[in-house]
């Protein structure tokens, strides 16, 4: 009888976390620059009630500003600068979002949040179509054949039509393309989107004002009805009957796997900032975008069951300073697999040292609160006392798990950045090698140097006003920046015993640096640079990849 009892008990238990997993939604959105896609997240947390006000994204000066963008440097200059991490429930679906830096200088931050989503959101400006960031972004997606839903947004101004932006979707990225929606007119002529599904057109009342508090009002009418030419006008509806013949006779069905192995992606037309389109956009995407994905496991080479495992998850992020009073440091952790409870016991993998997860917390941009329990597809932040890296595996159970390692970028850009202060020395390296451990910079140290200069190297030149503003906010430290003419970076692989590196024989302008965790590496300021190197010293293995990170 007791065995039945506890096997029972187990059964439900299984169930449970069954239903939580399953339930999880966890997307990335990505997009160029200024295509709207920190717009469509907050209007996403209006409609599900996550905020009041939205405050879209502006330039300077702007008095609202994104609950997602919570830096000083994103809210002063209207962009996006580093992922962040926003949970809400939707009509029985507990949603993730991770919004992404769309500016190509932060693609690196871009690119290891992507690694944590179980589908993407595509946003791409009506009047511009597929543009250059997105083409990169796009290509991440399909290495791991992650599903792609496309939002085109921006119809309440001008845009290009709708058939030729398919059309360029298809052409550039190379994916089959399904219209969920249509919309019926652009700019002043916008009135809203005919639903494919359901053969009724959703148009759209509102104030017309951007950032409206109020949902708007839907009203569906039937494709051919005379009160439709009242509703959106005799040209608009003569149009829309004309477009969906034209899409009824080419498209072919609609098809949900394809969808899940990122060969077609479904696409709604809308308007984030005036809330055209959204909601809609919500409903479809959650009823097509699939749960928790297994994670490969390096250790087994075999995939890991969401519910099937004890907890294990992996350190997409690390942010220092979210909470200014406290200058705390926060891994962002993707749950993998299993249930993550406060207080329990887990091992850090990579260093095998046994951990008491004390304390959990979800995000809300850089608001939080504590959890007790998160699930498979979950993301959660934890406390780093100092020993997690991007890339970690943290794991439960008695057999462990660990996720592959993160992609990393070589720098493209090099700058010497000095203190100003010399009293300050302890403050510049703490800021220097937190935000290196953040993935924000690559942080190296010139041979037979002093500390009180360091090298740092970027993907993008707009990392470094962003490290020069985070080092004078958060660590109170003024530096003085040199750019740097190096182009090229290799990794010496060697045991450091076997040679030395004074020995090596470089070209005069070659620089011979350290990185934070003592490897060896040199900077090069051109291709014929890197080929005198090779050639001069056989015996020396020369990589352009390294594990930069800490």
């Amino acid at each position: 009888m007791l065995d039945y009892v506890r096997t029972e008990n187990e059964g439900a238990h299984v169930s449970k976390l069954s239903d939580e997993i399953s339930s999880r939604r966890t997307f990335a959105i990505i997009s160029h620059p200024d295509a709207g896609k920190t717009t469509l997240t907050e209007k996403l947390l209006l409609y599900t009630g996550s905020i009041q006000t939205a405050g879209a994204v502006k330039g300077k000066g702007a008095a609202k500003h994104a609950v997602s963008d919570w830096m000083d440097i994103e809210a002063e200059r209207g962009i996006s600068v580093t992922s962040s991490v926003l949970q809400f429930t939707y009509q029985g679906k507990c949603v993730n979002i991770l919004d992404t830096p769309g500016h190509q200088d932060f693609s690196e931050d871009t690119y290891r949040t992507l690694m944590a989503a179980d589908s993407v959101v595509m946003v791409i400006d009506g009047a511009k179509g597929v543009e250059a960031q997105t083409i990169k972004l796009f290509k991440v997606c399909t290495l791991r054949h992650i599903p792609i839903f496309t939002f085109v947004n921006k119809l309440d101004r001008e845009t290009r039509d709708p058939f030729d932006l398919m059309e360029e979707i298809e052409d550039v990225l190379g994916i089959s393309t399904y219209p969920v929606n249509w919309p019926i007119g652009c700019g002043r002529n916008f009135r809203g989107v005919f639903d494919r599904e359901s053969r009724r057109v959703i148009a759209f009342q509102g104030d017309g004002h951007a950032n409206a508090t109020k949902k708007v009002t839907e009203i569906e009418a039937e494709l051919g009805s005379p009160e439709l030419d009242e509703l959106i006008g005799a040209d608009n509806h003569a149009t829309l009957v004309e477009d969906i013949e034209l899409l009824d006779g080419a498209d072919s069905a609609f098809d949900l796997d394809a969808v899940l192995a990122g060969k077609l992606t479904p696409v709604f037309f809308g308007s984030a900032l005036t809330n055209f389109g959204v909601e809609p956009f919500l409903r479809g995407f959650l009823r097509m975008a699939p749960g928790p994905k297994p994670y490969t496991d390096v250790l087994t080479e075999s995939p890991v069951d969401p519910v099937g495992r004890d907890f294990s998850g992996f350190v997409f992020k690390i942010q220092a300073n979210m909470d200014k009073r406290h200058r705390d440091r926060i891994a962002f952790l993707r749950i993998c697999s299993g249930k993550f409870e406060r207080g329990m016991a887990a091992t850090h993998v990579q260093s095998g040292k046994k951990l008491k997860l004390a304390v959990g917390t979800s995000m809300m941009a850089e608001d939080r609160a504590i959890v007790d329990e998160a699930y498979a597809g979950d993301i959660v932040g934890l406390f780093d006392p100092g020993i997690f890296s991007i890339g970690d595996t943290i794991c439960a159970g008695k057999d462990p798990v660990q996720y592959p390692p993160m992609p990393t970028f070589a720098p493209e850009h090099f700058a010497r950045i000095t203190q100003i202060n010399t009293l300050k020395r302890k403050q510049f390296m703490k800021g220097c090698e937190e935000l290196s451990q953040e993935g924000a910079i690559q942080l190296f140290r010139q041979v037979g140097t002093s500390t009180e200069s360091m090298i740092v190297g970027v993907v993008g030149v707009l990392q470094l006003d962003v490290l020069e503003r985070r080092l004078q906010t958060e660590y109170g430290v003024e530096v003085r920046r040199q750019g740097l003419g190096y182009t090229q970076i290799r990794w010496i692989l060697n045991d450091r015993s076997t040679y030395r590196l004074g020995d090596l024989k470089l070209t005069s302008s070659t620089c011979r640096v350290e990185d934070m965790r003592g490897n060896r590496l040199l900077l090069f300021n051109s291709p014929w640079d890197v080929n005198f190197a090779v050639e001069h010293n056989p015996t020396i293995e020369f990589s352009e990849f390294g594990n930069i990170s800490f």
